[in-house]
């Protein structure tokens, strides 16, 4: 609680913390004030004495004084002097027995006593076992004879040791005695058969005790064992040998819970009985019981109450059965309900000590004072078998009490310290620490403090006047003030005040602020392709003071990175950078930087998204089985951060073209099944391929195949056209059809022709080829042509009708009325009459003009013909002829043309170029020059294009 006080300190009234500080268990007592003795260490409640070793019995306690030490020996005064062989050491309980002569009167049962001045603490019990050698009686074992089909008991009777004990039969030559539900061995050792045969016959029957913790094995004498064949079958019903008939048809059996239960059933009899196991009270445990030694043996783990009950065993085989029952009692030994609670108590207060324990059978409490039991007589405070009570306690009612809980499967010993005190607050902590944190965290400022009775303990800050009042002070039970939340005006001085009606102490503390160490990872959140490369950086801000503290790791998704470089350079850590090249699927996750100084710690963190194309598809699946369809589904893989944005679902077909996948339909990526449509006859088999905004995934496993039926063609052949090579001939061709549009065996195709306007009935014929060649037929005349598909299953649907020509000769006419037109001097226009369309004998593709030079009009000089050519494409009438030489004198003809070649010329027009402007003169030269004159000479021009008139000469100033 805070409450608000005044006090006066060097004439300042000061606001502080006010808490009372209760010590009854809070804080150990320091080692400075008196206290009772307490047992620090001790040696195991039970302990076996070693052959070949000295052997320490341990017994630590601490107290103020320092506690002298007594030992009892079954409940007598055991003086540790007594022996020479004994060895102790001062200001401890602590001795070692040394392993020489006869060490046989050291075993029993040993209890610690540690005592001072204000009270004694008690030791559990310490059982030490002084084993002897364990070893088989020599003997003469007299050879066992019996006949085929006996029981026989081979007994071990191993010798008594320390447990656990392991019991083995073997032979001489050490190899094991094979065992079975008919020759098994029983918990205690002994060898049984439920009947015997020739082969068990043997003089060597040995059997081995070994003791694990004496690290001794012993053997007992071989025994001999002698079946002799017998005159007649020895059938008889099952016989119990365990537990014996004598022990009658049940018997009670004891477990501790939390134990094993072990429970055995042996019978002997002929055929080879047969063991099985049943609870006739209650239900089996939930996990089912295990048997062991071929059923012979019921085994429980871990026994609970619910384990309880009646148990039956049944030997049977077919001449009867026998049985027995166990009554299984499961009980405890004592456990700790309440244990007595010690502490530091003022003088004047009130005691409650209680002890309660659970157990079966019930245990028994008894209550101790400084290791002996209190007579209710004499002492002064009550008590009860769970409870003691004292009032108004005072320094000399300070003590030990102990409290045992017995029953008879062991006792359990617990301690209280009763430590009445009465002095001035001790603290602890030293006087003028030093305390360091950053802003934002949490300080503490430690006064740990001891008094009785308890004290009141303040802190005040600066010798301020200011309460320390915000929520951001809390004063903690064990005297430390915690500041939360801290800020730079949180530094200062701080005082530490206690006080009790004994006495008062204080000290100080200083505090100071630094600033917090700040992180930021660039890029946040990137997105990255696979294989290609991402630097991560870390921006740090921290406080100057700490930077010989400062330091900086890397995390991925928790796990630490290496300082150095890893995986052979592909990733790559320089303190404050990251850089991942050749990026991995495996790289992505969360990257955390790590900033740390003597005072804090942060972190910043970016998550490293890498982009990749998406898992191929698995698990195709084919169902809705239809002639003409089939749904495909499949099982999408993994989308690596990039939605799938389409499937792309393709198919294969082993007859036509194996091997050779191609597309068939596409979905929207968030679909994950397709109908698809077929065609007939065709063994297909599908898969599926993903894109997401990466690319595309690898395709998936393919699905099984799946054959459709043959049908009838669906569809007929397509780009129907005639193409001839010779004018009386006629050259059908067209699309074939693609393997999977054939839909059936043996596909041909119908072919129909006849002259459009004059035949009236179709020619016909079938062919498998994709083309049909027909000769004698007029030149270029027009036909009706239908190509239609047929295969064994029917026909395809009625085919249109194409109309084609059959084949073209060159033209047999020239054009008529040529005349030409002269623009310019180096222009003319052609004009033509066309020839008749019956006189093309083909497609006309237009005409040509040629024509060329016969002489120069300037001198008269006839010119070597030199034909010049240009084509007018298409039916036209005219044409323009460009680059003419002026001046000049040409012949000129037309044609016309078709695909098969030119028709015949026209006659020779002939026609005049006018003059034209002369080209400029070859060269101009300065032949001399004075001051009132030049002299020039030039050259006659390349060519004149015409009767040379003068020249103009220019020039410029």
């Amino acid at each position: 609680r805070v409450m608000e006080m005044l006090l006066s300190t060097k004439g300042i009234t000061i606001c502080l913390f006010f808490f009372v500080l209760s010590l009854a268990a809070a804080i150990e007592i320091p080692l400075s004030v008196s206290q009772l003795p307490t047992i620090t260490e001790q040696s195991h409640t039970q302990v076996a004495y070693p052959f070949d070793e000295d052997f320490t019995i341990k017994c630590e306690a601490r107290g103020n004084p320092q506690p002298t030490f007594n030992w009892t020996k079954d409940g007598k005064p055991f003086d540790l002097s007594s022996d020479p062989r004994i060895v102790t050491s001062n200001n401890s309980g602590t001795f070692v027995i040394q392993n020489r002569g006869i060490i046989n009167n050291f075993q029993g049962k040993y209890r610690c006593f540690a005592s001072n001045l204000l009270g004694t603490a008690m030791s559990e019990e310490i059982e030490l076992i002084v084993p002897s050698v364990p070893k088989f009686p020599k003997e003469k074992i007299e050879p066992l004879d019996v006949e085929h089909g006996d029981s026989v008991i081979l007994h071990c009777n191993p010798p008594k040791g320390i447990p656990p004990l392991h019991i083995y039969w073997m032979n001489i030559d050490l190899q094991h005695i094979p065992q079975d539900e008919r020759v098994s061995m029983s918990l205690d050792g002994d060898l049984y058969f439920a009947n015997v045969e020739e082969s068990d016959s043997r003089s060597d029957y040995c059997c081995f005790a070994a003791f694990p913790r004496l690290r001794t094995i012993v053997q007992k004498m071989p025994m001999t064992l002698k079946v002799s064949r017998s005159n007649f079958l020895k059938e008889r019903k099952p016989k119990l040998l365990i537990p014996p008939e004598s022990a009658g048809s049940s018997s009670s059996v004891t477990v501790i819970k939390g134990g094993v239960l072990l429970l055995e059933c042996i019978a002997e009899g002929l055929p080879t009985p047969h063991l099985s196991w049943v609870k006739v009270t209650g239900n089996m445990p939930k996990d089912e019981p295990e048997t062991e030694n071929f059923g012979k043996t019921l085994k429980i783990d871990q026994v609970t109450a619910a384990d309880e009950g009646t148990y039956q065993c049944t030997a049977s085989n077919p001449m009867g059965r026998a049985r027995h029952e166990f009554h299984v009692h499961v009980e405890e030994p004592p456990q700790w309900l309440k244990k007595p609670q010690g502490g530091v108590y003022s003088v004047g207060t009130n005691l409650v000590l209680l002890c309660e324990a659970i157990g079966n059978p019930e245990p028994s409490i008894q209550w101790k004072l400084n290791g002996m039991p209190i007579d209710g007589r004499t002492f002064r405070g009550r008590i009860s078998t769970r409870e003691i009570s004292l009032t108004n306690l005072q320094l000399q009612d300070s003590a030990v009490f102990q409290c045992e809980a017995t029953n008879k499967h062991g006792t359990i010993l617990a301690s209280a310290n009763v430590n009445v005190l009465n002095i001035a607050p001790l603290i602890l902590t030293p006087d003028g620490e030093n305390y360091a944190t950053v802003v934002g965290y949490s300080a503490f400022l430690h006064c740990d403090i001891f008094a009785s009775p308890a004290a009141d303990v303040r802190w005040t800050k600066d010798d301020s006047i200011e309460p320390l009042s915000t929520f951001r002070y809390e004063l903690n039970k064990n005297g430390t003030l915690e500041i939360r939340d801290t800020k730079k005006e949180d530094s200062g001085s701080y005082a530490c005040w206690a006080a009790n009606s004994v006495g008062k102490r204080a000290i100080t503390a200083n505090l100071d602020i630094r600033d917090a160490t700040k992180l930021v990872v660039t890029p946040k959140n990137p997105r990255v392709l696979k294989s290609h490369s991402v630097l991560l950086k870390c921006q740090a801000e921290y406080d100057s003071h700490l930077k010989h503290s400062f330091k900086l790791s890397w995390r991925k998704d928790g796990g630490e990175l290496p300082a150095n470089s890893t995986e052979g350079g592909r990733i790559i850590l320089d303190r404050d950078t990251l850089f991942i090249s050749s990026v991995l699927l495996e790289d992505q996750g969360v990257y955390t930087c790590v900033a740390s100084t003597a005072l804090d710690a942060a972190e910043a963190e970016a998550q490293l998204i890498v982009l990749d194309v998406p898992d191929p598809p698995e698990d195709l699946q084919l169902s809705e089985n239809q002639n003409r369809s089939v749904r495909l589904s499949w099982r999408a893989g993994a989308s690596h951060n990039s939605p799938v944005n389409e499937s792309i679902i393709e198919f294969e077909e082993n007859h036509w073209e194996p091997g050779k996948w191609q597309e068939l339909s596409r979905v929207p990526g968030n679909a994950t099944t397709a109908l698809l449509s077929l065609a007939p006859y065709v063994n297909y088999q599908f898969r599926v391929v993903s894109v997401n905004a990466v690319g595309r995934s690898q395709p998936s496993k393919p699905s099984l195949r799946y054959a459709t039926p043959p049908a009838a063609p669906d569809k007929n052949p397509e780009n129907i056209r005639v193409e001839a090579s010779e004018p009386n001939e006629m050259v059908m061709k067209w699309e074939p059809l693609k393997p999977v549009e054939r839909n059936g065996p043996g596909l041909e195709y119908k072919v129909s022709w006849r002259q459009r306007g004059v035949e009236t009935d179709w020619n016909e014929e079938l062919v498998k080829k994709h083309s049909l060649s027909v000769r004698n037929v007029p030149t270029f005349v027009p036909y009706e042509i239908k190509v239609q598909a047929v295969n064994n299953l029917g026909s395809g649907p009625e085919p249109n009708i194409t109309i084609g020509y059959s084949g073209e000769d060159v033209p047999d006419a020239a054009p008529s009325g040529v005349s030409v037109e002269v623009v310019n001097s180096t222009l003319v226009k052609v004009f033509w009459f066309g020839i008749p369309r019956d006189r093309v004998r083909g497609h006309l593709r237009g005409y040509k003009v040629s024509w060329w030079k016969t002489k120069s009009m300037l001198d008269g000089k006839r010119h070597h013909p030199e034909k010049h050519f240009l084509t007018f494409v298409g039916d036209r009438n005219s044409g323009m002829i460009p680059g003419l030489d002026p001046f000049s004198e040409f012949r000129l003809t037309v044609l016309a043309f078709n695909s098969r070649g030119d028709g015949p010329e026209s006659s020779p027009v002939v026609f005049e170029t006018p003059e034209g402007v002369p080209e400029q003169p070859r060269f101009l030269r300065i032949l001399n020059f004075d001051k009132d004159s030049v002299t020039l000479s030039w050259g006659l021009p390349k060519k004149a294009n015409g009767h040379l008139t003068g020249y103009i000469l220019q020039y410029q100033i």
